[in-house]
């Protein structure tokens, strides 16, 4: 049986040895979608090679497939190829030391619109953020859709994902890292001080924060809100608090 590529979306493939051998290439793969009554066979082989590879797999129905395939015969499993590839705190870490600077980086807490991951993403690396770092669950991904919203931004741009953000955070916290979460109860962004290695944690417009994620964080900072909407899209309110950040790295004064 031949695997094909979807008309629909070039960015997704299906069919049991195309995501194989895609796996087994290394190709930036940003999530598998497998419907679990259909695994037997070498499925079980592709799951496993997949969550090796760090790879997030997600159960769905063989309908939500035939949906993402334009009814071809996909053999219970799909995956969506990443617009880019993922990078390494490491490599962050390293642009850091060469650039001089002191760690600039947006923390994205389960934003799941990939329209507000792409407009974050624009924002970080226009307003000179050395990267950002997204869950590899509950997250949106480097999908197409969050590529063509970053204009473009995720070709220069490092996205980093992790597992678990809980660790993440401590782990940087060793390494002398500040972790500001942004949320509707805390001090007021233009009297923080946003020196030293910053981390700036964003959530999901519904949720926001996460409890665990917030406990974690040194400082809570807030927009004033004037009028009947009580809160900000995640990407909006994001670009105020990193401008505020590149204001401060800039020494450029209100006058």
């Amino acid at each position: 049986m031949l695997e094909q590529t979807s008309k629909k979306d070039s960015q997704l493939i299906f069919g049991r040895n195309a995501v194989l051998e895609a796996i087994r290439a290394g190709t930036a793969i940003d999530k598998l979608f497998v419907a679990p009554t259909e695994q037997k066979g070498n499925l079980g082989k592709i799951i496993s090679l997949a969550k090796a590879a760090g790879i997030p797999v997600k159960d769905v129905t063989s309908q939500k497939l035939d949906a993402m395939t334009g009814n071809q015969v996909h053999q219970g499993v799909a995956a969506t190829i990443a617009a880019a590839a993922y990078a390494s705190m490491d490599q962050i870490w390293e642009s850091v030391r060469q650039k001089g600077e002191k760690l600039f980086l947006i923390i994205a807490d389960e934003i799941e619109d990939p329209h507000n991951l792409g407009a974050l993403i624009r924002t970080a690396e226009c307003c000179g953020a050395h990267g950002i770092v997204v869950p590899k669950r509950r997250s949106a991904g480097l999908s197409p859709t969050v590529y063509k919203s970053s204009a473009g931004a995720v070709s220069y741009f490092p996205v980093v994902r992790v597992s678990n953000l809980v660790s993440f955070i401590d782990e940087l916290k060793e390494q002398g890292v500040w972790f500001y979460c942004a949320d509707m109860d805390g001090q007021t962004w233009c009297q923080t001080d946003f020196g030293g290695h910053v981390a700036l944690v964003i959530g999901s417009e519904g949720n926001g924060v996460g409890r665990l994620i917030k406990e974690k964080c040194d400082f809570t900072v807030s927009l004033p809100m004037s009028g009947q909407i009580s809160s900000l899209n995640a990407s909006v309110a994001g670009g105020v608090l990193m401008y505020e950040i590149a204001r401060q790295r800039m020494a450029i004064k209100a006058r």
